[in-house]
């Protein structure tokens, strides 16, 4: 029975040869490899290697060869068949029945490998030859070494039509096969065949596996078309293929990341510059195909994009095809460079060290996800709130995975909280008098029309601070982060105290991990260090013109001295405020034992706390005004 290569090729890339190996075979590894005792033959010292990138095993005692299939047939006394059925099921993959026609076609792209290869040559061999000068002068001026340009077979179509042709003619490729891989064209008005690529810098497309399965190519002069791919044919489907997949899904292994540019440049810098495991869709956005050629190579990939509007597009689109194909631990980050540049020029301006920065601090597709509902778009009435809300749940629900789903909705309902909750003034109202419980309006909940869930409980039945103390830890923080030097000599003593704001104490947890990882972070990569923890929402409204406004100091373009004297004297109210919540703990810890004594203790506590009176405070001044009485 005849399977489709193209199935077999798939098969072998779901199920690596080592965890097979590994049922039957202690496998040590070495390296990129893994070594054992032979299961052919009887040996005592190793001899027996697996390769999971070139995807063999090999005997170098008995000589014993073949890929996982084999390798399953071999030792469970298998047909081919019902070895290759076995795998599938393993993948998950079901099997294909072969038509003859498919048996044909397979046959016929081992012939068509052979002709792409020789025109790869051919290629290859102009770029060295004198007509191929100025493709060579552009190629270093654009920094790439002879060593990269070798080892991405780099190549020149000159700019002379018919000589590709007349040259694989000779070599006896008739023209129907030169068609066929589209390397000629027949003009609709029937006039004479004509070469597909001439006068450009040629980049070989390689599939998984390294065959060349077509072409794309850089204008040398003008043209209408810059980059030019070859046609879809019956070995190239640009959709299905990622640029230097071959070489890429080998590096990753290693380096446990693969990042995804925009065109062949950037990959080919990117690679030269120490980052080998990239990749770029051929000029159209990542398709369900690519995402999942992504993730046979890692969990989350980097797609690396500008910081423009283009480039936001460009992550929107890439994350609306990614969310229905979303599993538990399958994701994408998306790495936002500065506005006009891309890998291919940040590495030449700034160097791999700087463009490694840019790839820390990567956005998780959540976060992308959120900008791209929100952005831009008003959400100043119930009427635009809703329908915002209405566009996050229909974002979500197309995840598929149902506990992936539920993970979203909770982010999407955080998110929601930090940006469009409050807390409202606790003020005298409707017959209330001091002493008794001031009301609390609670944070919209993202749940309500979300889920279909009842809305979430107060913020003071959920341990929130009054508002007082509330703004105070906001400007803590938006101060500490404005002001790192202030954090380095405050991080131990901020350990030791709780935020009562849970999001908030998230946020100062994170902020002593950063100081102490890196002592001399500035302001600026703190704040990317914290958007890339998770914390964007949460930093867009505390670093806002209406925290500011309770405390000049804590802007960014405050003067040293004066933050830190700002400062000083909020940690002080901080602490002092800290004390008195530990103070009434402490009375409902006594209130749960309700002996005499400690019940005329609590009590105590409560009469003293019903007379404080409410104030708002104006922290810049150091100074606290009394609030007019409302009764």
């Amino acid at each position: 029975m005849a399977f489709p290569p193209g199935f077999l090729d798939e098969l072998r890339a779901r199920v690596p040869i080592s965890g097979v190996v590994g049922r039957r075979v202690k496998l040590l590894r070495r390296g990129r490899e893994h070594t054992g005792l032979c299961p052919f033959h009887n040996e005592k010292t190793p001899s027996f290697t697996v390769s999971d990138d070139k995807g063999f095993y090999h005997c170098f005692g008995c000589g014993a060869h073949g890929d996982v299939i084999s390798f399953v047939k071999e030792t469970e006394g298998l047909s081919f068949p019902e070895a290759v059925e076995r795998l599938a099921g393993e993948a998950g993959l079901e099997v294909p029945r072969a038509s003859r026609e498919e048996q044909v076609r397979a046959e016929r792209r081992e012939t068509l490998h052979d002709v792409t290869a020789a025109a790869a040559a051919w290629f290859r061999a102009n770029l060295a030859a004198p007509e191929g000068e100025a493709a060579r002068d552009y190629l270093s001026g654009r920094g790439l070494d002879d060593a990269t340009i070798e080892a991405f077979g780099l190549g020149f179509a000159p700019n002379q039509r018919g000589l590709l042709r007349k040259a694989l003619n000779a070599r006896g490729i008739d023209d129907e096969r030169l068609i066929e891989v589209g390397l000629l064209k027949r003009p609709e008005d029937g006039g004479p065949l004509r070469d597909y690529f001439f006068d450009r810098i040629i980049f070989p497309i390689n599939d998984r596996q390294g065959n060349v399965i077509g072409f794309g190519g850089r204008a040398m002069g003008e043209s209408k078309a810059k980059y030019l791919n070859s046609p879809e044919t019956i070995l190239f489907h640009k959709g299905r293929v990622l640029y230097n997949l071959d070489k890429a899904r080998r590096a990753a292994r290693d380096m446990r990341e693969v990042i995804v540019a925009e065109g062949y440049m950037d990959v080919i810098a990117l690679a030269q510059a120490g980052f080998p495991a990239a990749v770029a869709p051929l000029g159209t956005a990542l398709t369900e195909t690519q995402i999942g050629e992504l993730w046979r190579m890692v969990r989350e990939p980097i797609l690396c994009l500008d910081g423009d509007q283009a480039g936001r597009r460009a992550a929107f689109r890439a994350a609306e095809r990614a969310l229905p194909l979303l599993r538990a631990g399958h994701s994408l980050q998306f790495a936002f460079l500065p506005e006009g540049e891309d890998p291919d020029t940040l590495l030449r301006g700034e160097g791999p060290v700087a463009f490694r920065t840019y790839l820390d601090r990567a956005r998780p597709l959540s976060e992308v996800i959120w900008q791209r509902e929100v952005a831009g778009k008003p959400t100043d009435t119930p009427e635009r709130r809703a329908a915002l809300r209405s566009a996050l749940r229909q974002a979500v629900d197309t995840i598929q995975d149902p506990d992936l789903k539920a993970e979203y909705r909770t982010e999407m309902e955080r998110r929601w909280n930090e940006t469009f909750g409050w807390v409202r003034q606790p003020r005298y109202a409707g017959g209330q008098r001091p002493g008794q419980q001031p009301r609390f309006q609670g944070k919209r909940d993202f749940r309500q029309g979300f889920q279909g869930g009842a809305r979430s409980e107060p913020l003071q039945a959920r341990g929130h601070p009054d508002r007082l103390h509330f703004r105070r830890e906001q400007l803590l923080l938006a101060t500490l982060i404005n002001h790192t030097e202030i954090l380095a000599d405050f991080a131990e003593p901020l350990g030791h105290v709780s935020l009562t704001n849970r999001d908030l104490d998230g946020l100062k947890t994170a902020l002593i991990d950063a100081v102490a990882a890196a002592p001399d972070l500035d302001s600026e990569g703190l704040k990317c260090h914290l958007s890339s923890k998770g914390f964007s929402g949460i930093l867009t409204s505390l670093l806002s013109p209406d925290i500011y406004l309770h405390g000049r100091f804590a802007r960014p373009d405050a003067e040293a001295e004066r933050a830190r004297l700002g400062f000083d004297h909020l940690w002080r109210e901080f602490r002092d405020q800290h004390q008195a919540v530990d103070a009434e703990l402490t009375g409902r810890d006594l209130a749960a034992d309700m002996s005499e004594h400690k019940l005329d203790r609590l009590k105590a506590e409560q009469i003293l706390n019903s007379k404080e009176e409410i104030r708002p405070a104006d922290f810049d001044r150091f100074e606290t005004v009394n609030s007019p009485d409302q009764s």
